[in-house]
């Protein structure tokens, strides 16, 4: 059959940042300051220019990115055939190893081309031919999704998703990612230079995340990575050292995890050691009631930022019993954090509500499938 499809193969040189729904605009942010080009805002996340070695730097050092794609080619498709003809024209070694194995994902929406499994099947078998192994576990992603008849062409250049830093070995109950956290922390203003406290920290996700930016450490400096299975990816290039930058002095703490639950405090303590920020934070048992501002933190018209992400009732906690718990922690910060920013992460407007302290809503975010908001304000 004739290769009868309008426009040619290009490849287009732009990485998809895939990002976490909702917070777009704070990865568009980061990949800004971190000196990215051609940095736009599209559906599910945020597009750069650039190629393998743009790719690896993007996911070593952007924290509120989930993945980093790679395009490489795109072409229109009006039919199984026409899509295996062209697939077998992509220069696959270009990208792929041949002692390296790949999967073969896609997706079809609004397509003459609407069988996933069938498009799978077509580009498995172009990748086949080119002498590169496909098989259902490999280590090396191609996705291909076909959007309007055209097919675009994408590695993944992360594997496991990005909120894994390779240093947190205790998880609590319900916990908020680190990409997550790391976008809140930029919405509440966060620059490094500020106190935090999470008074219901769990795992101590917040505390760790904003020690480790403080510090200047990469979110990627404890785990492996696809991009280092491609051609030129691999550590003796692209792959940047994964050598931490560890805190070896007490230098304060400036970052403070409070929880109710005694072996929620020790995994923290134990993943801010991992993390090798371990000089800066703090973790300590404490009820909400107990709550105070730390020892040292200098006043003035914005000490700190109190960011939690307390239960409410989704996953964890029922929700009428919750209202007494945000109420009392509404209280706290309006009698003793005067001046201080309140971000609280919740899906209940209620809840947010009755802490009585006026916060706005920004959002929602999508936290494993529940819509979430970051309501913050500051304590007057």
């Amino acid at each position: 059959m004739a290769d009868d499809a309008p426009g040619p193969v290009t490849v287009p040189g732009v990485l998809f940042l895939v990002s976490v729904p909702g917070l777009e605009e704070a990865l568009a942010a980061e990949a800004t300051r971190a000196g990215f080009a051609g940095v736009t805002i599209a559906h599910g996340g945020v597009e750069v220019t650039g190629g393998l070695a743009e790719a690896a730097r993007a996911n070593v050092t952007l924290r509120s990115a989930v993945r980093v794609l790679w395009r490489v080619a795109e072409f229109r498709a009006m039919h199984l055939a026409q899509l295996d003809k062209r697939a077998r024209k992509l220069a696959w070694l270009d990208w792929l190893r041949p002692d390296v194995t790949v999967k073969v994902e896609a997706s079809c929406h609004r397509s003459k081309i609407y069988h996933d499994k069938a498009a799978v099947q077509r580009i498995a078998g172009a990748i086949t031919a080119a002498g590169i192994p496909v098989a259902a576990d490999g280590p090396v992603v191609v996705k291909a999704r076909i959007e309007d008849d055209l097919c675009t062409i994408s590695i993944d250049t992360t594997g496991a998703p990005l909120h894994r830093r390779g240093h947190k070995m205790f998880v609590g109950k319900a916990p908020l990612r680190e990409t997550m956290a790391a976008g809140f922390l930029w919405q509440m203003g966060f620059d490094g230079t500020q106190a935090v406290v999470d008074p219901m920290c769990g795992s101590g996700t917040i505390p760790i995340e904003a020690a480790e930016i403080a510090a200047g450490l990469l979110p990627g400096r404890s785990r492996e990575f696809a991009f280092a299975h491609l051609v030129g990816g691999g550590s003796e290039g692209l792959c940047p050292s994964r050598s931490p930058a560890y805190l070896e002095k007490d230098e304060g703490g400036r970052f403070f995890g409070f929880d109710r639950d005694d072996g929620a405090i020790r995994g923290a303590r134990g993943n801010a050691e991992r993390a090798g920020v371990a000089a800066v934070c703090r973790f300590e048992r404490q009820a909400v009631s107990d709550l105070v501002p730390p020892e040292g933190v200098a006043p003035g018209p914005e000490p700190g930022i109190v960011l939690t992400n307390p239960p409410y009732g989704a996953r964890i906690g029922e929700r009428k019993l919750l209202f007494a718990v945000y109420g009392a922690l509404g209280r706290v910060l309006a009698e003793r954090f005067r001046g201080w920013q309140v971000g609280i992460v919740t899906s209940d407007r209620g809840l947010a509500q009755a802490t009585g302290l006026g916060l706005a809503a920004v959002g929602p975010v999508d936290h494993s499938g529940t819509k979430v908001w970051l309501w913050r304000g500051a304590v007057k």
